[in-house]
Formats: C-alpha cells, structure tokens, sequence
C-alpha cells in the first residue's frame, strides 16, 4: 500500500535541542535497505535486519554486492523474521563463511552474551507489537556511550516513549504517526531520528526541514555518531 505521509509540526513534537560533540572517534550507521542497518565501530561489525530477502513485499531491493562486502566475524540481529527484514539461507551461509553469529526473537536471550564479546556495549530487548508478527523485538543498544534505538516494523509508541535522551532512534513512519495519534510526546526521548523502511511508492516529507529527522530514503547513506 503507498503512503503520502507530511512529517508537519514534528518539532513542535520533539523541541529543538543544539548537540556540541568534540569528534574523536565515531560509530557508523551505513543504510543497506528497509530497515537493514550495517553499524561499526570500525572493531566490531553488526548487521540489523540484513540480509533480506531483496524486493520482498515490492520494498527495496539491494545489490548483490551488498552480501559480497558483508565484514568478517559479523554479528546478525533481526527484529523479527518477514522477509522483508529477514533471509535465512543466506545468513546461514555468511555467517558460516564468515565466522559470524545471529540472534533473531527465536534465541533473544543469547543476545545478551554479546555484552561481555564487544568493548564498550551493551543491548537491551524489547518485546514489542507488530501487528503482522508473534515475535517481534526492539533493541537499545549502548556503544561507546552512545545509545541507539532500534524499533523494527513495531507500530506501537508506547515502548520508545519509555526512553529518555537518546543519541539516535530509527523508527518507521507508522510509529510516528502512531504517537501523534495517540498525543504521545516524543520531545525527550531523542537527539536524532531516522525514519526507515520507507517503501519505493510511498512519499514521506520532512516539511519543516526538521534537522533532528533523517529520511533514509537513499540505500547507502551513512550516519556517522561521534564518540569520545
């Protein structure tokens, strides 16, 4: 279904906030597709949500060199498992190529093993609602300091408005709309937001050039978070 969504009086919804940051060293979030996330700290390499299935329910496709440049020792987490997020086979076979790991809603708990593997992380789980999904998980992960919010396709505000002063939350378009429908106040909950998982047919606008929103229209973009 295309959507023509305006992102109109956003920042009356989330205020406006100057964020100073010394830049020494950054994490880098590099936009693959949909809701697939590839995130370094130039050390450690995680891929959300990708590999997917490419064009899965008429969302974007990638190119194959996209499973090509996959780092070694990646770590795979997927917020639930529709193959517009997710692709079996082929993260079977990179993780196994690669030496990687993958955690999904089916073995969540093992996820959280990875906050002893890497420096200066941690992840915590959210069971969340989507609609068209049992099992379906949200993810804060804590690196350097720096906190992430990944929501998946989840429709539900209620969830990320338990956050509070946030680096960076990627969220779809629904959830927004969800949370001005519901006249839940996003203001504090965080400094940036990335709106993915836009569909090749759907227009979303940032009306008021809102600096605190990122559209992640654009396969490949990187959003670079410095840290100290």
């Amino acid at each position: 279904m295309k959507k023509l969504v305006k992102i109109v009086g956003f920042i009356t919804l989330i205020g406006v906030s100057n964020v100073t940051l010394s830049q020494t060293t950054e994490i880098k979030v590099r936009f693959i597709g949909n809701c697939g996330l590839y995130i370094t700290d130039g050390n450690s390499n995680i891929y959300i949500d990708f590999p997917y299935k490419s064009g899965a329910h008429n969302y974007m496709e990638y190119d194959l060199s996209e499973l090509d440049s996959v780092k070694g020792n990646p770590i795979f987490i997927y917020t639930h498992k529709h193959s517009d997020h997710f692709a079996g086979r082929l993260v079977k076979k990179l993780a196994k190529k690669l030496g990687g790991k993958i955690y999904s809603p089916w073995n969540v708990k093992e996820l959280l093993k990875v906050n002893d593997e890497l420096k200066d992380f941690k992840i915590e789980v959210y069971k969340t609602k989507h609609r068209f999904s049992i099992n379906h998980y949200s993810y804060l992960i804590t690196w350097h300091n720096k906190e992430i919010f990944i929501s998946g396709d989840t429709e539900h505000a209620e969830t990320i408005a338990t956050l509070k002063d946030i680096d960076w939350a990627f969220i779809p378009v629904w959830l927004l709309m969800d949370a001005n429908e519901k006249g839940i106040k996003l203001k504090e909950v965080s400094k940036m937001f990335a709106i993915y998982h836009i569909g090749p047919g759907d227009k979303i606008t940032n009306d008021n050039k809102d600096h605190r929103i990122k559209l992640l229209d654009k396969q490949g973009e990187i959003i670079t978070i410095p840290y100290n």
